[in-house]
């Protein structure tokens, strides 16, 4: 298997590992992580079911899942709650299950519905505050690239949802990702109100097609155009009266790209999106243009599925990985969007999908007829 699990139930190894037919968790750049388990069920001594009256999958028990590769460090893939229960019988209850469904700890910001006022404070301080108030570290680059402060002289902030909700409508206005993540421990949680990081290291190399050291038997990958390029932007303020406004437009999406050719690179031909958006300042506008083409800058996708024990590396939400032996145009560093880990006792695959706001540059024909001619 190349790797070895814990399951914890309310901060506890539990033996139960042993019975789980099926384990399968979900992390996602921007949304929330899900888990789903399956226990085989059969009836007890006392005339009950097992595991359905069970303490440990009660409302709200806590569920953590901790995976270790061969030779690499722990991670912790999961911790959050249990809010589901679906139970299968049959006669005799011979192949009758239990599924078990939890969320990751953001649903416990997402419990109460809040009409609640902001002012003086910019996006990445309303969204640390909030952290803090559930117990969750705030991830210490949150306030970079942060949005200007809301006062009572233009636009307050104003919430109306709950907590989680309202943050991820910030962040995705921001061009930010919001996220409720454990990094090794469980109880160790951190919130994530961050800016895409794609530069940096790959944290591992997918191989496709290296006939020894493969780790990976079988990628999809697309690539869409339809999406804007760049932003025109123009909006009058409160604080100023000058007739034609201020202009926000941009063609920058302040993430670097991927690789030689950015979409409007690669396309030739630019699309322009009209944002009209109630802001406080140019800085503001200029933000919510970003966030726009952020959002629509990836145009390359690709999907696929690996095994640890090929791979030897746990792949996580919102890391980068690099991908050879796709060809100029694809092969390079991808942002990991999501990750899908199916769990048994002989294998731990990885489904994942990876995106990338730029494609390579091939060779030219002339370039390549020469390389040919000399060897």
């Amino acid at each position: 298997m190349a790797s070895s699990f814990s399951l914890l139930l309310n901060g506890t190894d539990d033996t139960l590992l042993t019975g789980l037919a099926a384990l399968e968790i979900e992390e996602n750049a921007e949304l929330p992580g899900a888990l789903q388990l399956q226990v085989p069920v059969d009836a007890t001594a006392g005339g009950d079911l097992s595991y359905v009256s069970d303490a440990r999958f009660a409302p709200y028990a806590n569920i953590a899942v901790v995976v270790t590769p061969d030779g690499g460090a722990p991670e912790c893939v999961f911790d959050g709650y249990v809010l589901s229960h679906k139970l299968h019988l049959e006669t005799g209850t011979t192949g009758s299950t239990l599924r078990v469904w939890g969320q990751d700890a953001s649903w416990l910001m997402n419990l109460e519905e809040k009409a609640r006022e902001w002012v003086n404070v910019t996006d990445a301080d309303v969204a640390n505050t909030i952290f803090g108030e559930y117990g969750i570290t705030p991830a210490p680059d949150n306030t970079d690239d942060d949005s200007p402060a809301h006062t009572e002289d233009g636009h307050s902030l104003m919430q109306r949802g709950t907590d989680i909700q309202f943050l991820r409508t910030l962040a995705r206005r921001n061009g930010k990702l919001c996220r409720v993540a454990c990094a090794d421990q469980p109880g160790q949680r951190t919130g994530h109100f961050v800016t895409p990081k794609v530069s940096g290291d790959p944290v591992a190399t997918l191989v496709l097609n290296d006939p020894v050291s493969w780790n990976v038997s079988s990628l999809d990958l697309e690539w869409d155009i339809t999406r804007p390029s760049a932003v025109a932007a123009r909006q009058a303020l409160f604080t100023d009266d000058t007739p034609e406004g201020v202009d926000g437009s941009t063609s920058d999406s302040g993430l670097p790209p991927l690789d030689a050719q950015s979409l409007a690179d690669f396309t030739g031909r630019p699309m322009t999106a009209m944002l009209a958006a109630p802001v406080d300042d140019t800085g503001e506008l200029a933000l919510r243009a970003r966030s726009l083409l952020r959002e629509a800058g990836w145009f390359v996708r690709c999907e696929g599925e690996a095994d640890v024990s090929h791979l030897n590396a746990i792949l996580r939400a919102a890391s980068v990985v690099q991908l050879t032996g796709l060809g100029a145009l694809h092969s390079g560093n991808y942002f990991v969007w999501s990750v899908r880990h199916s769990i048994t006792a002989e294998s731990h695959r990885m489904k994942f999908v990876l995106v990338r706001n730029a494609v390579g540059t091939p060779p030219s024909t002339a370039t390549s007829a020469l390389a040919g001619a000399l060897g």
